[in-house]
């Protein structure tokens, strides 16, 4: 209920320090479970979309749901710009929002500025999987894209396995992906290597993750080697031809996956089609369908991102900023009817 004290704006700086890596995976796994439990419900249309070509490249994305274990209701917004050339996507300059509301009597609670807990939340999700269907020690991983992604996926793959021995990093811009490995290298006192294309990256690699904003296809099957799971954030990371020919794929949602217009044209040409799935990831989180059952076998994951994800996140950060005493309160609104007071 209300605490008629006003809705809650947080912003982005101080959502940074109300989620960790950490708390993003073990989010990530609860809301699994509960998909698999039936107790997330998502909006219908599950995405809203206003996509305005040129002069103005503008891209609006809703979507909704309710956690009925929570519980908490929530809307995401999401504007960005892209003329196919320059792509704000994970970018400060985009808008991110997640409105939390009270299921219970529809009074809403806060307004959470949502870059990192997005940034975060995309990571964990799809590198969470790993757990079940990732190499046991993996020695060598290998990263395509320099940009958020790739940084948060590091950030989780630091949370999940101890003795990585070399990362290897690529993207377009050479002096990106210079910088980037001297900053990682320093910071996880691993060696970080920069590499010239993708096939350097993923041949050999132990675990390969593809994170780029591109619409171009960037790993092939025959790069990976036995035992290697590639984790796929989304678009055309992973060649479809190859998707057959892998061991086990899994994916967080086939149903919002259709909603994407490369993975529905795969599923249609009958390239991929939903028996040659193994699973859903919550499936993996509950016990129900198998992880990785051999040393050798090669494995993909690949998500496209749940709302309800979102949503936990951001309502565990405003429950962090109640407790912190952060953000920004709202002038209260009132309760009765709208309108000047005759």
């Amino acid at each position: 209920m209300s605490d008629n004290k006003g809705v809650l704006f947080i912003p982005h700086s101080d959502t940074v320090d109300l989620l960790s890596a950490k708390e993003a995976l073990k989010i990530a796994e609860d809301v699994y479970r509960m998909q698999g439990e039936g107790s997330v419900m998502a909006s219908t249309p599950p995405s809203f979309k206003l996509d305005v070509g040129e002069p103005f490249f503008n891209h609006w994305h809703v979507k909704c749901a309710l956690l009925k274990e929570t519980p908490i209701t929530g809307v995401r917004l999401y504007n960005y710009f892209d003329d196919g050339n320059r792509n704000t996507v994970g970018q400060l300059e985009c808008g991110r929002y997640i409105i939390l509301a009270d299921p219970n009597s529809g009074t809403n609670k806060a307004i959470v500025e949502e870059h990192w807990t997005y940034a975060i939340r995309s990571a964990a999700a799809t590198t969470l999987p790993l757990k079940w269907l990732g190499p046991k020690n993996p020695k060598v991983v290998g990263i395509v894209g320099v940009g958020t992604m790739a940084t948060n996926a590091l950030r989780c793959l630091d949370e999940l396995y101890d003795g990585i021995e070399e990362i290897r990093c690529t993207s377009r811009n050479p002096q990106n992906r210079e910088a980037f490995a001297d900053k990682w290298s320093a910071k996880l006192g691993i060696k970080v290597i920069a590499k010239d294309n993708v096939e350097e990256v993923v041949r050999d690699a132990d675990i390969g993750i593809g994170g780029t904003t591109s619409d171009e296809i960037m790993c092939r099957e025959p790069w990976l080697k036995p035992g290697a799971t590639y984790v796929s954030f989304t678009r055309r990371e992973f060649d479809p031809a190859g998707w057959p020919l892998v061991d086990k794929v899994v994916v967080d949602s086939w149903e919002m996956n259709m909603l994407m217009k490369h993975f529905r044209a795969s599923a249609e040409a009958g390239i991929f089609t939903h028996d040659m799935l193994h699973g859903e990831i919550h499936e993996l989180v509950r016990g129900q369908i198998a992880g990785r059952q051999s040393e050798s076998e090669r494995n993909l994951i690949h998500t496209t991102g749940l709302v309800a994800h979102d949503i936990a996140m951001c309502n565990h950060v405003y429950e962090k900023a109640i407790k912190k005493g952060v953000g920004i309160r709202l002038p209260f609104t009132g309760i009765g009817n709208p309108g000047p007071t005759d």
